[in-house]
């Protein structure tokens, strides 16, 4: 990945996805955090973050009470995008087993999400 990022595909213009985080509200008690994808063509990550980084202060100064973090991660999507394609993917070392990896980053109990019923 590294020759994207070196400029070796300037003249090309691929799809990258691009994570960002943000604050919603200032109290600590209640605070969230929401990590955000978005899509962008562009010549490489330097660009596609910056197009990225632009897009979320605009997102954040529309919103009362959102902050963009400054957190921002591309992903160069190796195909077209469509049905099924990957869009983003961000491997992580640990030592942890699947059950205490999945609550420590994915699964605290403090989510807002739903669970899907099958068959429902």
């Amino acid at each position: 990945m590294a020759g994207l990022r070196d400029g070796a595909l300037q003249d090309e213009v691929h799809w990258f996805s691009v994570r960002c985080v943000f604050r919603l509200g200032v109290d600590p008690t209640s605070q969230l955090y929401e990590d955000r994808l978005t899509l962008w063509r562009a010549q490489g990550f330097d660009q596609a973050i910056a197009l990225a980084e632009d897009e979320a202060l605009r997102y954040a100064a529309e919103q009362p009470g959102i902050d963009f973090v400054g957190l921002a991660q591309a992903y160069w999507l190796f195909d077209e995008p469509g049905h099924g394609a990957e869009v983003f993917s961000l491997v992580r070392a640990s030592e942890l087993e699947p059950p205490a990896y999945l609550t420590r980053f994915f699964d605290t109990g403090e989510e807002r999400q739903s669970n899907i019923v099958p068959g429902a």
